[in-house]
């Protein structure tokens, strides 16, 4: 092997490293899924790839699955529901936004999945919840869709997520492959 040859490969393992750091770094990181305040959307060890930059040129929309460092800095992964400004109030295990009523179809299955007759999501405002009125500019309020086993924005340890806490958002699963999915709404 000629030494300019050596030198191109070189230079080529150098530009693929680089290239794969800047990608990890910058636009996509992979995340493990832990627990089960996420299920059935997630389950348990699965690994999801978190799209960091889409968000951070974009606003984050409502039931978007976003990553965050949570206050004992784990990663969480959490369904936006409150954005800015908004009011949230949850009555017999319905979503009020502003006032509104707000269908939650990714919860199907963990409704039907219930053995006893209570509902999956207890009755609460926000002020009941955090002492606030609306979620504060700049903040979110989530929750997980496994809303009975979910530590979530409803507890004071996790409150509102500021938006400089959001690593991104979720759109798939990637591990393992016979989970592999694209996350839709």
């Amino acid at each position: 092997m000629e030494k300019s040859e050596v030198v191109s490969w070189i230079k080529t393992i150098v530009f693929a490293v680089i290239l794969a750091v800047g990608i990890r770094v910058f636009l996509f990181t992979p995340v493990n899924v832990e627990g089960a305040s996420m299920m059935p959307t997630f389950e348990d060890e699965e690994k999801v790839i978190v799209n960091i930059i889409g968000p951070t040129l974009l606003d984050y929309k409502r039931f978007d699955v976003i990553v965050f460092k949570a206050p004992n800095d784990e990663n969480f992964i959490k369904r936006i529901i409150g954005l800015p400004g908004d009011r949230i109030e949850y009555r017999d295990d319905e979503l009020f936004i502003n006032g509104e009523k707000f269908d939650e179809p990714y919860l199907t299955s963990n409704r039907e999945a219930l053995v006893d007759s209570g509902n999956l999501t207890g009755n609460f405002t926000l002020q009941d919840a955090l002492g606030e009125e609306v979620v504060p500019e700049g903040h979110y309020f989530v929750l997980g869709d496994n809303r009975r086993k979910s530590w979530d924005s409803r507890d004071i340890r996790v409150g509102f997520v500021a938006q400089e806490k959001i690593l991104g958002t979720v759109p798939v699963v990637v591990w393992p492959l016979p989970n592999a999915r694209i996350i839709k709404e």
